[in-house]
């Protein structure tokens, strides 16, 4: 089991875009949350997750779970900056874009876990399945850890749970940029199965 000081220094490895956000406290916070989070379970990097959306869904080939986060934290930018480039400022906080796309999957090591995908299968009637989507878990973490709101809120709300929610603005973004990763690579055909129909 690695120990908190080498699961920090393995997120900052797999995620270099921190270097972007300029506020030293949350990008320590997200540190954070990602190391809390992988404590928790069998993990031991963020990598050591398939690159999918879900345990049970098709993972980007020749990729690893880094690689969706900072995807979606590119494109989140690139919708920002197309949007400003036309419109002038809009409002967005850039570093609380940042923080909130490479932590809107914060949850998925607990939903993840083999040991726990192993309990909850083996009874369904007494946990459900999964027992909590990574959405809700990383809500948990994201507070847990000290991070903003607004990031606990892109964990819990980028995904389905956010259709009964008002996203925010920066986690609107999230979500969409999250789709389109989805969408996108799917119609590519660079994931190891058909995700989509339509």
């Amino acid at each position: 089991m690695a120990s908190m000081e080498e699961l920090r220094e393995g997120v900052r490895k797999c995620l270099p875009e921190l270097a972007n956000i300029k506020d030293e406290e949350l990008r320590d916070r997200v540190v954070e949350g990602w190391a809390f989070s992988l404590s928790k379970t069998e993990f031991s990097s963020i990598d050591d997750m398939k690159a999918s959306g879900g345990p049970n869904t098709p993972a980007v080939k020749n990729a690893a779970q880094s690689h969706h986060l900072r995807g979606v934290a590119w494109a989140a930018q690139g919708i920002a900056d197309g949007l400003e480039k036309v419109h002038g400022d809009i409002g967005i906080n850039r570093d609380l874009l940042w923080a909130c796309s490479l932590c809107h999957d914060l949850g998925k090591p607990f939903e993840y876990s083999p040991k726990n995908q192993e309990r909850w299968q083996a009874n369904i009637a007494a946990s459900g399945y999964p027992a909590i989507r990574h959405t809700v878990y990383g809500v948990h973490v994201a507070l847990t850890v000290g991070l903003p709101e607004a990031v606990a809120h892109a964990a819990g709300a980028h995904s389905m749970e956010g259709e009964f929610v008002k996203r925010s603005l920066e986690n609107t973004i999230v979500h969409f940029a999250d789709h389109a990763y989805w969408y996108v690579l799917d119609r590519a055909r660079l994931l190891d199965g058909q995700m989509f129909d339509k």
